[in-house]
This record gives structure tokens, C-alpha cells and sequence, in this order.
């Protein structure tokens, strides 16, 4: 049976430590509470928040109504071959515990989006990625229920929508579905990623010339360890903002009068910046306002140093937003949901 819980705060469930409360808050940690829970009347009557890992929310007031956390659990190899396999993965997984478990089975393909935070039924909805590769490279169907009806329904790689940090999730199905589980196609024989220079230079770094997903696995979290601080010590959500597209007119524009700017060419011929080289570029790694301020390393990264305030955070963010549209003439987009 589900339980229901009133004015819970919401401090340990996100992870920029914001200290809000939801006025109803329950956890559903079985597939049968998230049934019962669609055929509770009273309850959804209220308004809704569906949380998972809270690794991508910045909360600025108490949450009216209902917050659903999902923390359903349960992952397994569903069919293989010899050379690929399909795995599943419910959604309330930790992410990273489900990519370290795809290569204890030898499965590689997620090897490169190790350490982000976050549960594994919130990756699609962002289409997570992180050095070269994104989720929808990998992923097969996502099951979904449907809150209006309660009608199961699975969609397609190519039904997600999926786009740089968007998919259907964010648009159309916004706050009508719930994620019940993802499925991912992996791969036996790997085909590794190490064109981004990061990973290349970590590798070599500690003597690695021909490195298997798991080494791979090793230098990514080494990486990120040594840029982006741990949630569970320092408040925060990863990256703020995504990295800004510009067409390659505006680029050339842009090289020309700033030496060095960080860039990296897409397929269709477009540049995506580097958002934490532009806000760098304006002074603001290291920065605070009071408890909010932007991480000392990784200036895409705003940090909570303790009590800060949702807003307080928000009015930083703004802040930088409009420095770096005066200075390069881009405006940043978050990456975090605002709530």
C-alpha cells in the first residue's frame, strides 16, 4: 500500500539541497503502487510533480499538491545474441549503478555516460549525454502509462523525439505519463568513443593504449570526478546550462574575435560552444552570491554552499545569462528544471 505523507521536505530528495516542503508526498517503489496510486481519486485530484533522482530540478518555493517519487526497482537481460543484447531497466534505478551493471554483464555502449546522477526512468526525458555519446545512441523503447487512462503504451527510438538534451517527454507527453521502464540495446563486440580528447589524454594518462569499456568507464568518472563536485558534499545539479549551437557564420565570427573559444562541429555542419568556457570567459567561475555561487573548477556548475535559496540560485543564473549575452551576443538556455 502506498503511503501518503504531508508537508515532507523535500531536502534529501534533490540534489541541490534546496530545503522545501511538498504538501503530499508519497514513494512508489513497486509497479503496483504506481497503479494504485492511478486509481486513488482523491489523490489525483491533486496537482502533480513526478520526481526521480532530483538531479535535475531546482526548487524555489514548497510544491502544492502531490510530489510521486519513483523508486521502482529491477533490471535484467531480456534477449542476446552474439553480438548484441537487449537490456531492461526500471525506472527508478540509479543510472550509474545500472551502467556499471551493463559492463559487469560485458555489455558496452553506456560506458561513456558513467557518473551522472539521476535515476535510469529520467534519462530520456533530458536524452542524457556526456563525451560524444547520448542516450538515444542506445536506447531501444521506453514503457510508458499514460496518467489520463492508465494505458500502457511503448515507444521507439524514433517515437521519443529525441533531440540535444529534449525529447517527447519535454514536450508533448510533459506531465501526462509516467516512465515505467527503458530498455537499451548494447552491444558485445565494442565500438568505443574516445574521439573526445578528455577521455584520449585520461587513458594515456594511466598507460592505457588499448582500453576496454570498463577503462573507459574508469577515465570517464576520473574526469568528471576531477571537475564536478559530489552532490552529497556540495549541492548541486550537474551542468546549468546546455551548450549554446551557433551556425558556422556566427562561429567564424565568434573565433575571430575571441582566441581560443571552445567549440566542437556537429554533423550538420553547426558549432556547439562550450557554455562553461563562455561563462569562464566572464569572470565567473569561483563566484558567489552568499551560499550561491558557481563552482570554483566547472564555472557550468552552480552550487548550493549550504542554505541558498532556490531563487537565490535562479537570480545567480541570471545574472550569468545576461553577462554572457552582453559579452558574445549568446544566450544561454538551463539545462535544470525550474520549479
Amino acid at each position: 500500500m502506498i503511503t501518503i505523507n504531508s508537508n515532507e521536505s523535500l531536502k534529501p530528495y534533490n540534489t541541490f539541497g534546496i530545503d522545501v516542503c511538498a504538501h503530499l508526498f508519497c514513494e512508489a517503489n513497486t509497479e503496483n503502487q504506481l497503479i494504485e496510486f492511478l486509481y486513488d481519486k482523491e489523490l489525483r485530484r491533486q496537482p502533480l510533480l513526478l520526481l526521480g533522482g532530483g538531479s535535475n530540478i531546482l526548487f524555489t518555493d514548497n510544491v502544492d499538491g502531490l510530489v510521486l517519487k519513483i523508486s521502482t526497482k529491477g533490471k535484467e537481460i531480456i534477449s542476446q545474441d552474439d553480438e548484441s543484447a537487449i537490456v531492461c531497466s526500471a525506472a527508478g534505478e540509479s543510472w550509474d549503478e545500472f551502467v556499471a551493471w551493463t559492463l559487469e554483464e560485458g555489455l558496452a555502449g553506456l560506458e561513456n555516460l558513467s557518473l551522472i546522477p539521476g535515476n535510469v526512468g529520467s534519462s530520456p526525458i533530458q536524452n542524457i549525454g556526456a563525451y560524444g555519446v547520448e542516450l538515444k545512441d542506445s536506447l531501444k523503447e521506453v514503457e510508458i502509462i499514460h496518467l489520463a487512462d492508465g494505458k500502457r503504451e511503448v515507444l521507439n527510438n524514433e517515437e521519443c523525439r529525441f533531440g540535444y538534451r529534449d525529447s517527447i517527454f519535454k514536450n508533448e507527453l510533459k506531465g501526462k505519463v509516467i516512465i515505467l521502464s527503458v530498455n537499451f540495446q548494447l552491444n558485445k563486440n565494442p565500438d568505443l568513443h574516445l574521439a573526445y580528447g578528455a577521455i584520449s589524454r585520461e587513458l594515456a594518462g594511466i598507460g592505457i593504449k588499448h582500453p576496454t569499456p570498463c577503462d573507459v568507464r574508469e577515465a570517464v568518472c576520473r574526469i568528471r570526478r576531477s571537475k564536478l563536485p559530489d552532490p552529497a558534499i556540495l549541492g548541486n545539479a550537474g551542468s546549468f546550462f546546455k551548450n549554446p549551437t551557433v551556425s558556422n557564420d556566427v562561429f567564424t565570427m565568434l573565433s575571430r574575435k575571441f582566441v581560443g573559444i571552445s567549440a566542437y562541429l556537429q554533423e550538420n555542419g553547426t558549432y556547439k560552444l562550450a557554455a562553461g568556457w563562455l561563462i569562464e570567459q566572464c569572470g565567473w567561475k569561483g563566484a558567489r552570491r552568499g551560499e550561491a555561487g558557481v563552482h570554483e573548477t566547472q564555472a557550468l556548475v552552480l552550487v548550493n554552499y549550504g542554505n541558498a535559496t532556490g531563487n537565490q540560485l535562479l537570480a545567480l543564473a541570471a545574472e550569468i545569462k545576461e553577462s554572457v549575452l552582453r559579452k558574445f551576443g549568446i544566450e544561454l538556455e538551463t539545462e535544470v528544471n525550474i520549479r
